[in-house]
């Protein structure tokens, strides 16, 4: 708690498509804004972990804690078969709902309202609720019922930030990569961070900097 006001929660969905370091970081940002969070990761999620991680998955909870205990927020993980949790209910005052990475299965799931899982629970509350909703879909190449899928969300008001990267903030780093699609996604609903240099704030800081220097 922060002055007597709870922190917001948010939902952060894991699924089985490549890249599940955007996830994790997305939920360090997330914690580390102090902010609550509320995990989710499909079975097929977790494999992947495993795999482009190298996570030790057999403990679910205790991994999630020696990953994630250290910071300032606070989290929760449910089963993904858990469909009774507090996130699968509208009375449940969730701020919006990330999945990243989101694979076509589960965008499948969400666009045609089958809600047979928490993952897909969990997002057909926040549309019914008109809470946000933003998918990072990880896929290539993309044929025609994947983009249909993805139009009839954003037609629902659905934010979709595909797992495409930029390089006009000259990233060096995979974790520069990583970064700024997570800020991008952050973007989308005015969480603060710095995970990434914003077009024309290099410039900015060069014309301070040199300010600066001819008055000294």
């Amino acid at each position: 708690m922060n002055g007597g006001t709870q922190r917001k929660r948010w939902v952060v969905g894991i699924t089985g498509a490549s890249g599940s370091i955007y996830g994790v970081r997305l939920i360090e940002a997330l914690l580390s804004s102090d902010l609550d969070v509320h995990i989710l990761i499909t079975d097929a999620g977790w494999r992947v972990i495993k795999e482009e991680l190298g996570w030790e998955v057999t403990r679910r909870g205790d991994v999630l804690e020696q990953k994630f205990g250290r910071y300032e927020g606070t989290f929760q993980y449910h089963p993904i078969q858990d469909i009774g949790a507090s996130i699968a209910s509208g009375s449940f005052r969730a701020a919006g709902m990330f999945i990243m990475p989101c694979s076509m299965g589960t965008l499948s799931t969400i666009a045609h309202g089958a809600s047979d899982n928490l993952m897909g629970r969990a997002a057909d509350v926040m549309l019914k609720e008109g809470r946000p909703l933003i998918i990072v879909p990880r896929e290539t190449p993309l044929h025609a019922i994947h983009l249909e899928n993805m139009l009839k969300l954003a037609r629902l008001g659905v934010r979709i930030v595909p797992a495409m990267p930029a390089f006009y903030h000259g990233p060096q780093t995979l974790d520069d990569v990583v970064n700024f699609l997570v800020g991008k996604v952050l973007d989308q609903v005015d969480i603060e961070h710095e995970l990434y240099t914003r077009w024309g704030d290099s410039d900015d800081q060069q014309s301070r900097e040199s300010d600066s220097h001819r008055r000294n």
